[in-house]
């Protein structure tokens, strides 16, 4: 059995490449290709993907409040 680690993200990695990552296991996942063990990790990095990238857009719209009040 495959020991694959804990997922993480770069450090200077953008929301398009995140976002693009996150579609990418989303299409692995939904084709049923990856045994149990690499479905898990493929869910564990997706779900810090989608954390991310929600994280970035909330950032995002507090920036375009801001400009907005300005």
């Amino acid at each position: 059995m495959a020991n694959l680690s804990t997922p993480s993200l770069p450090d200077d990695l953008t929301f398009e490449q995140a976002l693009q990552r996150l579609e990418a296991l989303v299409e692995k996942l939904e084709d049923d290709e990856a045994g149990l063990e690499e479905a898990l990790h493929a869910y564990e990095e997706g779900v810090l993907l989608a954390r991310y990238c929600l994280g970035r857009l909330d950032t995002a719209e507090l920036r375009v409040q801001e400009l907005a009040m300005e």
